[in-house]
């Protein structure tokens, strides 16, 4: 069931994806004339007001083909009025925008959904205290919760870091012990801590851990915009550190996953629940809609940069330039690609890459 899960998953954000391209080249006027999800051989298609809607046997991309516009053979072009080549620069780079921005869009969607439906998190409440802490020195116990930071109200315990690093100084902190409200005087530190990537990095901290007690977090339709904005935002941001930090060789490249590993999580998360799966399926929309605008030929980013060259120098960029990079572009993907399938069939087998 988690596969099949997997595969639809996959499938949506794919279609999603090419969607969005397929209604800007619409508005534009251009003829599409294919949609497949999948790649490879079709097996099973219908037309549909001008466009071929297919379904094809490699079920791991998808594509809609452009009158005018091929990407195994970048130098085909067509003067048509309805062809892709025929629009101005910015109309090619809006369309070409389009699939990634759906991407972020959908990704937005699901946060939304999932900010009004209800989340759990990790509540604010002290589960160990660091041995000659601040929050030690300060009284501070397990079982503790915290309300309150200065004038900052703590729901969850992500809140708990962000007032931390907001204010300068001591915290003035409200918490509930054996149903009492008290308040402590915390001193912060400046400690040395390894972040996500496993760098070592300062942070301010009052020595405090989460006991683990885990609550349930809704929103108002109204809240819930700015929380699905910021998640989404936080997401892009996320997986661009981590393209920068595997570029600067911080990220080691075993690291790599594939498809198999995708979808090898999205049929955990569909055991765990639908906010589970939501979350993660918003997580994966933002990383296609990150890589795709990659400047890297072949990807819409690639595209969407020799358009910007056209707009600024208004001269068409050399079709054996553009034959060459776009090789190349593919040549990137595939072993990108490789690279994902061998690290997911090692961590299957629990073959160690040193």
């Amino acid at each position: 069931m988690g596969i099949i899960v997997s595969l639809l998953v996959l499938s949506f954000l794919i279609f999603f994806h090419e969607l969005g391209h397929f209604l800007a080249a619409r508005f534009f006027g251009v003829k599409v004339e294919r949609f497949s999800i999948g790649f490879g051989p079709i097996i099973a298609k219908k037309y549909f007001k001008g466009t071929e809607w297919a379904i094809s046997a490699i079920p791991l991309g998808g594509y809609v083909k452009m009158k005018g516009q091929d990407d195994l053979d970048p130098t085909k072009r067509s003067s048509d009025p309805n062809s892709y080549n025929s629009k101005k620069p910015w109309q090619r780079i809006v369309i070409l925008f389009a699939g990634p921005f759906a991407n972020f869009f959908l990704a937005f969607l699901l946060y939304y959904i999932i900010s009004i439906m209800g989340s759990n998190t990790l509540a604010p409440v002290v589960g160990e205290v660091m041995k000659n802490s601040p929050a030690q020195k300060a009284g501070l116990m397990p079982k503790d919760k915290i309300v309150k930071i200065n004038n900052t109200p703590i729901t969850k315990w992500e809140d708990i870091s962000k007032a931390i690093s907001k204010y300068q100084g001591a915290l003035r902190v409200e918490i509930i012990r054996n149903n009492q409200i008290k308040i402590v005087i915390i001193e912060p530190k400046i400690l040395e801590v390894k972040n996500i990537f496993g760098e070592k990095v300062k942070r301010k901290m009052i020595g405090i851990s989460p006991s683990g007690d885990v609550i349930k977090v809704y929103y108002s339709p109204i809240e819930a915009i700015k929380v699905a904005y910021d998640k989404t935002v936080a997401a892009s941001l996320m997986i661009i550190k981590g393209i920068e930090k595997m570029i600067e060789g911080v990220v080691p490249l075993k690291e790599v996953g594939g498809v198999i590993s995708i979808m090898d999580i999205t049929a955990k998360a569909s055991q765990v629940g639908i906010a589970a799966l939501f979350s993660l399926t918003a997580l994966i929309s933002v990383n296609l809609g990150v890589l795709n605008l990659l400047p890297i030929p072949a990807l819409d980013g690639g595209h969407i940069v020799f358009n910007l060259y056209e707009l600024i120098t208004k001269k068409v960029p050399s079709e054996d330039i553009i034959y060459k990079l776009t090789l190349l572009g593919w040549m990137i993907l595939l072993m990108l690609m490789g690279l994902g399938i061998y690290n997911d069939i090692n961590r299957i087998f629990g073959v160690s890459n040193g």
